[in-house]
């Protein structure tokens, strides 16, 4: 615990704002109607999410949403999908725009070795500073960060690469079984040292999307809620004044989702999008309220049950 922890309060603290993907959204309905862009934003602000996570770049439709989301007060979050370091540009001219809370990069490329990857992540971050808008590298499958240990040394090279920790790529990627092996551990801290923000989902070794109301899934929900906690000790230990962090609600529509055999989400996954939210600013609240407990610590005891979150 650093002096910075040991002094927060709730009114101190820096704050934690909790997102709701936009594309999470679709297809959670059973009878296949979609809801409208207006419709999603509202049922994300009476849910008491603080903003959104959506596709920021020309051609994603932003215009058709952006008037709507400020004018409600949410914090956006930004995604793009670069397929060169020049081609990032359009999205942060778009995101100075409209001065959103930072835009995440999917690296829309697949270098060979962390020799090729390091002069690209370089190349994005020096253009993100020429337009001003934070910018972080999610750790994804199929991407530039597609394989841990390459994106390991990347941030031997590159110390100061923020990135969005998106950890159920690297679980089910990289096939971590229970219990998590010390090498395996190791790695996860790598990227959690280096979060500036979360996307949230729970995956396996084999799945990319575990169910949250399912009692089965326990386990791996607990390891997550333990990772998650220790990112949020290693970012509080590390901001600023003025700082920010974001963890969005990240639970996507199928393939993402396990469907039955007609095609439908075993679960609902705005309920378990909602359920989340409180898990999440549980953990949060519990930490500002005992900063002398603000340490790496292992997984969390079992959160509270699926059904036991605030309306």
């Amino acid at each position: 615990m650093n002096a910075t922890q040991a002094e927060m309060t709730a009114d101190t603290r820096p704050p934690l704002h909790i997102l709701q993907s936009l594309w999470g959204m679709d297809r959670v309905r059973p009878d296949g109607v979609e809801w409208t862009l207006s419709e999603r934003l509202a049922l994300i602000d009476e849910a008491g999410f603080d903003g959104i996570s959506a596709h920021v770049y020309p051609g994603a439709g932003v215009e058709d949403w952006i008037a709507d989301a400020q004018g409600r007060g949410m914090v956006i979050e930004g995604n793009a999908f670069p397929t060169t370091v020049e081609n990032l540009r359009p999205a942060l001219e778009l995101a100075a725009r409209h001065g959103i809370h930072h835009l995440v990069i999917q690296g829309d490329l697949r270098p060979y070795n962390a020799d090729e990857a390091v002069p690209i992540l370089q190349g994005w971050q020096d253009l993100a500073r020429e337009y001003g808008v934070p910018l972080l590298v999610e750790t994804h499958r199929n991407t530039i960060t597609n394989d841990l240990w390459a994106t390991r040394e990347c941030l031997d090279r590159l110390p100061d690469l923020p990135l969005l920790a998106d950890l159920s790529h690297y679980v089910c990627g990289q096939e971590m079984n229970l219990p998590i092996s010390a090498r395996n551990e190791a790695l996860i801290q790598r990227i959690l040292a280096h979060a500036q923000a979360f996307h949230g989902r729970v995956s396996s070794a084999e799945q990319i999307q575990l169910e949250l109301s399912y009692e089965c899934h326990r386990p791996w929900i607990d390891q997550f809620m333990g990772w998650w906690r220790q990112g949020f000790v290693s970012w509080l230990s590390r901001a600023r004044t003025g700082d920010s962090l974001t963890f969005t609600c990240e639970l996507g529509p199928a393939p993402y989702a396990i469907t039955d055999r007609h095609g439908l989400d075993r679960s609902n996954r705005w309920d378990e999008a909602r359920q989340m939210r409180h898990w999440i600013r549980q953990l949060w609240d519990e930490l500002v309220a005992h900063p002398g407990n603000a340490q790496v610590t292992p997984p969390s005891p079992a959160m509270p049950g699926f059904q036991d979150a605030a309306a």
